[in-house]
């Protein structure tokens, strides 16, 4: 008589994106007793904080980049797969992929968000975003070109325009683009070109609101306009861009309509969430809200389908507060653990309470010795800001040769201000005007508060 009786099948839990939030989860789970399989487009994790540092070529991409299957490979229940989503089937509980179908007990939906043009898709090409490893290359290679070309431009406006840089939106990728620039042209590379001076460079920081870094406090908003505006950049808040083509940015502000020639532009005004969003919503009855994010409920789950959660960037959790989570790393990293536990939990009939945020503090550097930081009980700017703005993003960053690498450059760059990874490259190596100039109707043309 056989007497052998077969193990039932563990749970499987599926995580879609290998960012903070799905990395995150799939880390915790390391020990439960299910089987995990996380699915990214990319091999792997980006540690996006970083991405201007990398556009300004302080940093190169394997820097701030880890491989998901490293990072993971001690986890032994958890599969790494390189491949896109297409669909889902919460009915069949089935997460469809482009050549096959992969059932789950658990899904957890991580994949963030994208740069929203708020109806001006048009502009893309003209001013690049940074979301991705590509975006940060290619502003790399813009900005270098810009010198580049200036140093070989014999007429006064056109070099004028080679050395004007629009950086649009004054949230703090758009204050650490500015700043990281402004380092550059004033710092780093003024004593390496000859028929140009580098800090004569113009760069601008536009802001449709009426102070930058609008989820901070007014005292630190003021603080960093006044070191950015010390360091050469001209911030200009109330402004609206009502048109980009051409190499020339054109705005509204209470003055006025003004065209700028610029023919570095770069994007850092608004996001939109990943297509994910509107699958759920088509297929799982989700609500969005106007950005596309998904409205969770409190323990992040989607109503109807208490085994599907949505964290990081494209959820909506509006439940601890009268305004929603930030998109930030800190909140991607605690609901990933979060989901993780609630998992765990339910394997004993049990839950957790409602998701809460610990609040950690929010941080935007401005440039060397110059950041600002609120932790809530404190305010505060300066070195000491700077210091712990270091501190706080080699801790986050996710494998230790990644930390010592980060930490090594950044001394050498402290003590020199020479940033060694200011390579020309992707794409065509000189950059040339569009042949064909984009025609734009009255009726197309949307006025944009970045």
């Amino acid at each position: 008589m056989d007497t052998t009786t077969e193990k039932p099948p563990q749970h499987r839990v599926v995580v879609i994106g290998g960012g903070f939030g799905g990395l995150y989860t799939a880390k915790a789970l390391r020990r439960a007793p299910v089987e995990v399989t996380l699915i990214d487009k990319r091999n792997f994790h980006l540690f996006q904080p970083l991405l201007y540092q990398v556009a300004t070529g302080t940093l190169s991409p394997a820097d701030i980049s880890s491989p998901l299957r490293s990072i993971l490979s001690r986890s032994k229940n958890t599969s790494v797969l390189m491949e896109e989503v297409a669909d889902i089937d919460p009915d069949r509980q089935i997460v469809k992929l482009r050549e096959q179908e992969l059932p789950y007990d658990t899904l957890i939906v991580a994949t963030g968000v994208s740069h929203h043009y708020f109806g001006n898709e048009h502009w893309k090409d003209h001013a690049p975003g940074l979301k991705t490893v590509e975006d940060a290359l290619e502003m790399r290679r813009r900005i270098f070109m810009a010198f580049e070309a200036a140093e070989k431009e014999t007429d006064p406006e056109k070099r004028k325009a080679w050395l004007t840089f629009v950086v649009v939106g004054g949230g703090p990728t758009g204050v650490e683009l500015a700043g990281a620039i402004a380092e550059l042209a004033y710092n780093t590379l003024k004593e390496d070109f000859r028929s140009i001076d580098t800090t004569e460079t113009r760069i601008l920081l536009l802001e449709g609101l009426d102070r930058i870094l609008p989820p901070y406090s007014p005292d630190l908003s003021a603080k960093a306009e006044e070191t950015l505006t010390a360091r050469g950049v001209t911030v200009q808040t109330k402004t609206k861009v009502t048109n980009i083509a051409d190499q020339v940015v054109t705005i509204e502000r209470e003055s006025g309509v003004e065209q700028i020639p610029s023919q570095t532009i770069l994007w850092a005004a608004g996001v939109k969430a990943s297509a994910m969003g509107e699958v759920l919503a088509k297929k799982a009855g989700a609500s969005l809200d106007r950005s596309g994010r998904v409205i969770v409920e409190p323990d992040l789950s989607l109503p109807n389908h208490p085994n599907i959660f949505v964290i990081g960037d494209l959820a909506h959790f509006a439940h601890q507060s009268d305004k929603p989570l930030p998109g930030v790393a800190p909140v991607a990293m605690q609901q990933g653990e979060y989901v993780a536990k609630l998992i765990q939990k339910r394997f004993q009939d049990k839950t957790l309470p409602a998701f809460s945020y610990f609040e950690v503090g929010s941080l935007a550097v401005i440039g060397q010795n110059a950041a600002v930081v609120d932790l809530g009980f404190i305010r505060f700017s300066g070195i000491i800001a700077w210091f712990v703005w270091v501190v706080a993003h080699i801790y986050y960053l996710i494998e230790f040769d990644s930390k010592l690498i980060v930490m090594i450059q950044w001394g050498w760059n402290y003590f020199t201000r020479h940033r060694g990874a200011r390579l020309i490259t992707h794409r065509e190596a000189v950059r040339q005007p569009p042949e064909e100039k984009m025609q734009v109707t009255t009726e197309e043309k949307m006025p944009v508060e970045v």
